[in-house]
Order: structure tokens, then C-alpha cells, then sequence
């Protein structure tokens, strides 16, 4: 199936390599595993084509001077699962946020910087508190699966950083895999 581009309309071509990593990942998510354990599994099926060249189409690396652009790359036809690719120029982030599914990030251009959180009980409520920041260099992966996937992502680098994500979810269908936004903690830019 041809991937959708990301003005949502269906992209002309996959690259060879894409093509090969959606269909592994579509023989992971079809054994119906934990998403915890997908995510893992999905991980190290990423690992080795990030950084590879081929893996994407120019077009599939442009940026905005706005904001952090995404490119659709792949929408499995059942929604089990989508790929995309998040072009970050200098200083571009995310707000903080949790995901719809299990997620699965890899650095595959650049590097990211990404702050974890975590939410502790507050009387009857409960806040959010950093529990700790990760350089990601190309290569680096990244697996997780709600609840406990709480971050924000950031380009803290001088040129521009691409990932590529997978979601357990149709990101064509949603427009984001982002579940919630949270409110940064007290003294936090």
C-alpha cells in the first residue's frame, strides 16, 4: 500500500529499505504480543536501518521553518500500526505528551534530546515531575507502551535531526499519536 505524505495525500513511492521494515513490523504486530513486548520487538527490527541510506525519499526529509514537521510514511490498511518520519530543524520540539499505543523512536539523522516524566501522587491528585533527560544519537531506539511514556522531545542540536516512528495506531486516520498534553512541572521553561 503506497504511504501517505504529510499533506495526506498518498505518496508517490516508498524506498525499497521502508518497504522491507513494514514488513517485518507487520509480521510483529500480527503475532498479537503485549504492547510492551511489540514495542521491544519492533525496536530492534528499527535498529539496524537507521542511519542507512535509502531508507527514505528526499521529499521524506524536508522540514518546516515552523514547526517540527511529520511525513506519514506508512498506514497499515487494518490502522494496527503506522510509520513516520519527524523532521526537527534547531531548537523544534514537542510539547509533553503521552501516546494513543505502544511507540517505538529512532534516531535515524542528527540527534534528539528527549526529558522523561513522571506522574507521582499529590493528595488526590497527581503531578508531574522530570525523571531525567537522554541524548539520542543516530541509532538510538527508544520503546515504550502506556502508561509511563511521558516526554518531550526536542532538536537541541545545530542542524537538522530526523526520526522515525512507529505507532500502534493509524496516524493517517488520527492526525497524531499524542494522547494527552501535560503542563510543564513548576519551574520548568
Amino acid at each position: 500500500m503506497p504511504a501517505l505524505a504529510a499533506s495526506g495525500k498518498v505518496a508517490t513511492r516508498n524506498t525499497e529499505l521502508l518497504d522491507e521494515l513494514i514488513e517485518s513490523v507487520r509480521r510483529i504486530v500480527w503475532r498479537g504480543l503485549a504492547p510492551q513486548p511489540t514495542a521491544e520487538m519492533i525496536g530492534r527490527t528499527l535498529e539496524p536501518v537507521l542511519g542507512q541510506p535509502g531508507l527514505l525519499t528526499p521529499e521524506q526529509t524536508e522540514g518546516d521553518p515552523n514547526r517540527y514537521r511529520q511525513h506519514v510514511l506508512h498506514a497499515e490498511h487494518d490502522g494496527s500500526f503506522s510509520i513516520v518520519a519527524l523532521v526537527w530543524l534547531p531548537g523544534q520540539q514537542t510539547s509533553i505528551h503521552d501516546h494513543v499505543s505502544w511507540c517505538v523512536a529512532g534516531v535515524h539523522e542528527g540527534q534528539e534530546s528527549e526529558r522523561r516524566y513522571r506522574l507521582v501522587p499529590d493528595g488526590s491528585s497527581c503531578r508531574l515531575v522530570t525523571a531525567g533527560d537522554v541524548l539520542n544519537p543516530v541509532g538510538a531506539v527508544s520503546a515504550f507502551a502506556p502508561p509511563g511514556d511521558i516526554h518531550r522531545v526536542r532538536n537541541a542540536g545545530d542542524s537538522k535531526a530526523i526520526s522515525i516512528h512507529l505507532y500502534g495506531a493509524d496516524v493517517s486516520r488520527l492526525g497524531t499519536s499524542i494522547r494527552r498534553v501535560y503542563t510543564a512541572p513548576v519551574g520548568e521553561a
